[in-house]
């Protein structure tokens, strides 16, 4: 059960603090509870007391890293069940499954999603090889997705097979889903071997539940929760409950991240396997594993976790620069907005419908969209002028006809008068008017 200011404070030495003198600050105790510093900060703590208050104000879903190196990931931390009472902490992760009979295709594939949106990096992070009874072909497909330079999930229930992948995978740290209740010890005794993550799985909720603590009790607390494949409703149900258990019950067996392979869920059926990977992004998957990803799967599964995973406080911004559009050089006409994520695609998207070349100039307006940043002072003309001149804008582009959010007309003014020698040109209110007011501009 998770620990408040007070109890901290009752369980801490009393010690006089070198620092103000009074025994155990009550101060420090509070940021504790809070999530502003570790109980590990004090001086005064014994080891038995650090371990005790560790444990006690630990997430309720403990922190789990899979991978190593540049393809290592973290999982769980999360303390909330909705994003509004407080920020996810751990995104999810997509991974696609490969077999042997496949795997040369599936692997060239990983290649065609790769692409940052926002200051992200978007890529598929994992990959699943299952193991289907020949081991020679599993031990080349290990080898074949080690390549691919992601974090591989080792499914798998043969425990001679798992040995021997992990002899060859071992130091990547994979994920080795392969536990359950008939398995359980050795499939635990590999994974402490190697000191990978153990991926348990069970026929029912109380079966899971049991396996969990029995490995718990072997001392091995770094796992992951497979949810199983026995049906759709079945994984949402297990998903849904685990997480709750873990979070609102204070359930630490089920403390940990969830794996859900929509792959089984829907075989040979893309859009399904899609729309389950949008439901477990949302509820509450923390890996999720498809047959395969196109581009046309990942951009909204990419887009959605984005929009789930990041501070619903802290807007997401693009970064200022110039962005040409529809093969823009120097010679053509320039355009701005502000740097807020959904007004920057919006305003792009319809400029590149357009068909017409723009070079579309985003300047640092806090984050907000057009009249939030014009009332804030954030986006004004001496704003705007002064991006230009800092990013030497006149160098670089010989064009100085500039087209302004037709919200904010009130600067063209000012503009002018900041811009010599710019033509300063209002646009229509809304961008949905901006294929038509570009395609019949007159300069």
């Amino acid at each position: 059960m998770a620990l408040k200011g007070l109890d901290i404070f009752k369980l801490t030495p009393k010690t006089n603090c070198k620092d103000c003198g009074s025994p155990t600050c009550m101060a420090f105790a509070m940021k504790v509870a809070q999530g502003a510093t570790t109980i590990d900060k004090c001086p005064h703590m014994s080891a038995e007391s650090l371990k005790v208050l560790g444990e006690a104000t630990e997430p309720p879903m403990k922190n789990i890293k899979i991978g190593s190196g540049g393809a290592e990931h973290s999982l769980g931390g999360e303390t909330v069940l909705f994003r509004h009472d407080k920020t996810f902490v751990s995104r999810c992760l997509y991974g696609v499954s490969i077999r042997a009979d496949c795997a040369d295709r599936a692997i060239a594939d990983l290649g065609k999603i790769d692409y940052e949106r926002i200051g992200e990096h978007m890529y598929v992070e994992l990959v699943s090889v299952e193991y289907t009874g020949d081991r020679d072909a599993w031990l080349e497909t290990v080898k074949k997705a080690l390549a691919a330079e992601r974090t591989l999930v080792l499914e798998v229930k043969d425990a001679g097979a798992a040995q021997a992948a992990l002899e060859l995978a071992g130091n990547k740290k994979p994920l080795l889903d392969a536990a359950d209740e008939s398995n359980y010890k050795e499939m635990n005794d590999l994974a402490v071997k190697y000191g990978v993550t153990l991926g348990v799985g069970g026929k029912d909720l109380n079966s899971l539940h049991d396996t969990v603590a029995a490995i718990e009790g072997l001392g091995n607390k770094n796992l992951v929760i497979d949810v199983g494949a026995v049906s759709i409703k079945d994984a949402f149900a297990k998903t849904v409950q685990i997480r709750r258990a873990a979070l609102k019950d204070e359930d630490r067996t089920f403390g940990y991240p969830s794996l859900v392979n929509v792959a089984k869920l829907a075989p040979q059926n893309p859009d399904l396997q899609t729309a389950l990977a949008a439901l477990f992004t949302v509820k509450y998957g923390s890996i999720i594993i498809m047959e395969s990803m196109s581009y046309a799967q990942a951009l909204p599964l990419y887009g959605l976790r984005q929009n789930i995973y990041t501070d619903p406080q802290k807007p997401m911004k693009v970064e200022p620069g110039i962005y040409p559009l529809n093969g823009a050089d120097e010679n053509a006409i320039c355009a701005t907005t502000v740097d807020f994520a959904l007004t920057y695609f919006i305003v792009s998207g319809e400029l590149e419908r357009s068909g017409v070349p723009v070079n579309l100039l985003i300047s640092d307006a806090g984050g907000y969209s057009v009249l939030t940043a014009w009332a804030a002072g954030k986006l004004s003309a001496s704003s705007i002028a002064r991006f230009i001149k800092e990013n030497n804008i006149e160098g670089k582009i010989k064009n100085h006809n500039l087209i302004i959010p037709g919200k904010v007309a009130v600067l063209k003014g000012e503009l002018e008068e900041n811009l010599p020698g710019w033509k300063i040109i209002v646009a229509p209110n809304e961008a949905v008017g901006a294929v038509k007011f570009l395609k019949e501009l007159k300069i």
